[in-house]
């Protein structure tokens, strides 16, 4: 029976624990978005502009930061 009282607490104990994390995680999000989308119209613009290896290297920075 301790053991299941146990479990149970330390169940119930972590989920409250994680759900605060919530908020930074969509802040954490919030901010590699408009990162990235500042590098995509810079990646872009140079495109437009005809220097293709600055537009690729732009957009591979943006690309990366949703690997990490």
């Amino acid at each position: 029976m301790k053991k299941i009282v146990i479990t149970l607490f330390l169940v119930l104990f972590t989920s409250s624990v994680y759900a605060g994390s919530c908020p930074m995680m969509v802040q954490s999000l919030d901010d590699k978005i408009a990162e990235a989308q500042t590098l995509r119209d810079q990646g872009k613009a140079a495109h437009d502009a005809g220097d293709h290896a600055k537009s690729e290297e732009l957009l591979n920075k943006a690309m990366e930061l949703f690997k990490s």
